[in-house]
């Protein structure tokens, strides 16, 4: 069983530990658990990793954000994978900070990670872990809100979030998606 992990994020120093790229920061936390390094890859940044029989294949577009779908299409494609055995994190405004909720498919949100996945790839039938970073902007200002860098409170709040995501991503793999959202859903909003 093979699986392709995305967490999604844009490249570049200017980008790192902003809200935006908390898919970023639990790609690089699961694959620490793992124990496995990422290298450079077509589109994306790449990691393999193994737990009990399962592939996991672990990748962060290398694309930006908007056209993260191109990546997600190459390596669904090079690796054989299909839609049910994909899993997206993605952060999320609609949730509070630091909730976690996982679906098994759905629309795109607005998010323009999603929205370029759905078109690159035809469907809406992949997984999504989408992690709440909150609303806290004035109008007119989400832009500058998702990438800006986090609070030392919201660091609090987050860091043992990230722990549960990657139990999530283990759960996804060995249990399958819909135990995996009956564990998690409801203990992540506590």
């Amino acid at each position: 069983m093979k699986y392709l992990i995305i967490g999604l994020g844009n490249i570049g120093d200017e980008y790192a530990d902003t809200r935006h790229n908390i898919g970023f920061v639990v790609a690089d936390a699961f694959a620490f658990d793992r124990k496995v390094q990422f290298e450079s890859g077509r589109y994306a940044s790449v990691a393999r990793a193994t737990l009990k029989g399962r592939t996991f294949v672990i990748i962060k577009p290398t694309t930006f954000m908007n056209l993260s779908g191109k990546a997600v299409m190459y390596w669904m494609k090079k690796e054989d994978i299909l839609p049910e055995n994909i899993l997206v994190i993605v952060d999320d405004l609609a949730l509070p900070l630091g909730t976690l909720r996982l679906r098994k498919k759905g629309s795109d949100g607005g998010h323009n990670g999603l929205i370029s996945i759905i078109e690159e790839t035809g469907t809406t039938e992949f997984a999504r872990l989408r992690i709440g970073i909150g609303d806290n902007f004035a109008k007119g200002y989400q832009v500058d809100y998702v990438l800006s860098r986090w609070t030392k409170e919201e660091e609090t709040i987050l860091l043992p979030k990230i722990a549960i995501a990657v139990e999530i991503i283990k759960n996804f793999a060995l249990v399958g998606i819909d135990r995996t959202m009956n564990l998690f859903n409801k203990k992540s909003e506590e």
